[in-house]
Order: C-alpha cells, then sequence, then structure tokens
C-alpha cells in the first residue's frame, strides 16, 4: 500500500488550529482529500476537454494479498450511469491500474480496442460509451495518492496538449495531498509540522499569482486559445467556431508568437500561467 509522504518545505501544511486529538487529524486529512479528489474529477472534464475524469483512490481491497496495491473509484463527473461508481482496481488491471502498477501515465485512443491493457472493465467502459482514455498517477516521490482518469466518448488519439493539462492538473492535486498527510501528523523530529515548516496550508488548485502583463491577443485570438488549451485539434475548433483550419492555425500560429512559445504544448502551459485561460 502506500506510505505517508514525508514533510518537505515544498508541500505547504496548515499553520493553525492543527488538532491536537491525532484521530481528529486524520479526519481533517481525510475530508481534504475528498475536497481535492472530488475537485480534481471536476476540473479534468471542465478544462480539459474530458467527457468523464474519474480519480482512483489506493484503498485495501477486498480479498487482496497481504501488501498487494489497489484502488478504488471513488470520485467522479460526467457519468451517465453508476457502473465505474466505487469500482475496485488491483495494480495491473485495466489502464488505471497499469498506472498505479507502473507508475507512469498511460493512454490508449480506443480502450476497448487496445491490446496492451487488461479487459476487467468492459462492460462499465461500454456502458459509459468510453473510448479514448488516459491515466496520471498522483505521485509525490515514491507515494500514490491516487490516480485520475481523463475519458472521451470518441476514439481520438491524446495529444502534447491534453496530456499535460491533464498532468497539470493532477501535480496540483499532488501537492494539495501532501500537504495534507503532512499536517495531520508530526514530524520524525517530534515537533509538530507547522512548527517546523512554517507556511500555510494551500488551498486545493490555488493558481499561483503572477506579474506578467497578459499579452495583447484579439478576441479571435484567445477564443481559439482557450479551444486549444482544452485539447482540441484544429479542425474540431474550426467546426466550433465556424472557421477555416487555414484561419485557425494562423490564429493559432500569431498567439504562439505573441507568448513567445514554439509548439501547442508550451502555449497551452503559457496562456495557464499568463491568466488567459482557467
Amino acid at each position: 500500500m502506500t506510505r505517508a509522504a514525508d514533510p518537505h518545505p515544498a508541500h505547504p501544511v496548515a499553520d493553525a488550529a492543527r488538532p491536537e486529538d491525532p484521530e481528529l487529524a486524520a479526519r481533517a486529512a481525510e475530508l481534504v482529500r475528498d475536497a481535492v479528489l472530488g475537485d480534481l474529477a471536476r476540473r479534468v472534464v471542465a478544462e480539459c476537454g474530458a467527457d468523464v475524469g474519474l480519480v482512483g483512490v489506493p484503498e485495501p481491497l477486498p480479498g487482496s494479498r497481504p501488501g498487494s496495491e489497489g484502488m478504488v473509484l471513488r470520485h467522479w463527473a460526467g457519468t451517465r450511469a453508476d457502473l465505474l461508481h466505487d469500482v475496485p482496481v488491483p495494480a495491473g488491471l485495466g489502464l488505471g491500474g497499469r498506472a498505479l502498477a507502473e507508475r507512469a501515465p498511460s493512454w490508449v485512443p480506443d480502450y476497448r480496442a487496445a491490446t496492451t491493457i487488461s479487459h476487467h472493465y468492459d462492460a462499465a467502459v461500454a456502458a459509459e460509451d468510453l473510448y479514448a482514455m488516459l491515466t496520471v498517477p498522483l505521485m509525490d516521490g515514491d507515494t500514490v495518492h491516487g490516480v485520475v482518469y481523463a475519458s472521451l466518448r470518441a476514439v481520438v488519439p491524446f495529444g502534447d496538449v491534453r496530456i499535460s493539462a491533464v498532468g497539470t492538473l493532477a501535480k496540483a492535486a499532488t501537492r494539495a495531498l501532501a500537504g495534507a498527510a503532512a499536517w495531520s501528523r508530526e514530524r520524525p523530529d517530534g515537533k509538530p509540522c507547522e512548527q517546523s515548516c512554517g507556511k500555510p496550508f494551500a488551498k486545493p488548485f490555488d493558481k499561483p499569482r503572477t506579474a506578467a502583463p497578459v499579452p495583447p491577443l484579439t478576441p479571435r485570438e484567445h477564443e481559439v486559445l482557450r479551444w486549444a488549451a482544452t485539447g482540441r485539434t484544429n479542425p474540431e475548433i474550426a467546426a466550433r467556431l465556424g472557421l477555416t483550419c487555414n484561419t485557425v492555425t494562423g490564429y493559432l500560429k500569431s498567439a504562439m508568437r505573441k507568448l513567445g512559445v514554439r509548439n501547442r504544448t508550451e502555449l497551452a502551459l503559457a496562456a495557464r500561467e499568463s491568466g488567459l485561460v482557467g
């Protein structure tokens, strides 16, 4: 199973009102975890162009061998049925179990036709009409805090922009989860973590403030950029906005030039850092 993350200055923790009761502190950390992971599932759908967002939480699975890894799908957004709700996933099974076992992101353009994964969950995936799927583990050192899924109801390849967008949300969630885990316990030296770390616990998914000026994009450049940041392809953006593919390409090239980036992945990251997209 997973172990608690070592406290580290890079993991902000609560600076005030730390519960003296260890059970109360653990419960508070659990509430923070649920809030962070629930928000992560919703934001994968709202910000990354996914139709369904799922998050698996590491838990001991009934009937599993001692020391074996597994998780349960505890958070979801965009689902139409409940067949993917509270589903146990042992390490190595399905795409999420593969990400948990390999400690690395994994994706397929068509889940049901994929030959690199097991197919224990095909019935539930088919019930949701899902095809393309991306899974990203929430890693803090050797600790896995969960696995986030981004799924689409279409057979499409996952481009760098969408993978990067989901990865960015996963990293933000991991920082918050590591902070909550550290906040709920004491350091090895016996001092409460808030006395040693001295930084306030960040709210889940707080956006970093930046003083960088917003580049002067035109309204059309901004609109095209907003859709590109969700992983939409140029033809998809053109169809949605009633433009030609060449026109969309032109707007994206102009936005790249103004933001000083070289490709769509850098463009999406720069747009988020500049506050041009949420």
